[in-house]
């Protein structure tokens, strides 16, 4: 059941409270998708658009941008569609499905907010899949990349290795699962590669690493990533 809020001049359906109120806070209040371009026309690729919070924020920071959002959960991705209707915004293409590396569809975990992910083991059901490597080729430049895509960034930033040259900004969720290899060292290497720089936030913020080693939870670390060119 969705209820309704009013946030600065927007009004939104949303299906969990406490989910709007941190993405508000990330996005609206902290920034965290602030980026800065002289192109008339920037072009934006928000993987993992979620109820369209972040879309908005695209939107109302750079009027002229060309705005695709991909979403997994068909049901959040109609809640941004409407979402983007109620607020008079016709300009910002939403596709329902999965970001990944084929076409061949995926199973997804739904949460019914903004915690859906392919490393679920719950609710699970198959849905499309665009393979992003594929997108991103399609454009001479890409102004910003986000990928907030709940445990898929490893193997869909391994399929864009060599399609990330034209990109200028990007912001990664990382998640460390338990019981998995970690990978943050090759995501680290193939920004390197394509002449990012990068910066790093720990979400998880954990306090006595060496001994709580978060081992009942799902993830053991968390991380948002941002990278740039500097040239």
């Amino acid at each position: 059941m969705t209820k309704n809020v009013h946030f600065l001049n927007y009004t939104f359906n949303i299906p969990d409270g406490a989910s709007f109120i941190g993405q508000f806070k990330e996005i609206f209040v902290d920034e965290i998708y602030k980026f800065e371009t002289k192109n008339t026309i920037p072009v934006i690729f928000d993987c993992g658009s979620n109820i369209g919070t972040s879309l908005l924020y695209f939107r109302e920071n750079h009027p002229n941008a060309k705005i695709i959002g991909f979403e997994a959960d068909d049901t959040i991705a109609t809640l941004s569609i409407e979402n983007l209707k109620k607020n008079n915004i016709t300009d910002i293409t939403v596709i329902s499905s999965a970001v990944w590396i084929d076409n061949k569809g995926i199973e997804f975990s739904t949460e019914g907010a903004d915690g859906g992910s392919i490393k679920g083991e719950h609710n699970l059901k198959k849905v499309p899949s665009i393979r992003l490597k594929d997108f991103l080729l399609m454009e001479t430049s890409i102004d910003f990349l986000k990928m907030d895509i709940e445990g898929a960034e490893y193997e869909v930033i391994q399929d864009c290795a060599d399609a990330l040259s034209h990109v200028e900004n990007i912001f990664i969720e990382y998640h460390s699962w338990n019981h998995s290899i970690q990978t943050l060292g090759d995501i680290l290497h193939i920004l390197e590669k394509n002449g990012f720089r990068y910066y790093i936030e720990d979400i998880s913020k954990r306090k006595h690493p060496l001994i709580n080693k978060n081992i009942s939870s799902p993830m053991d670390l968390q991380l948002n990533i941002f990278g740039y060119k500097t040239r």
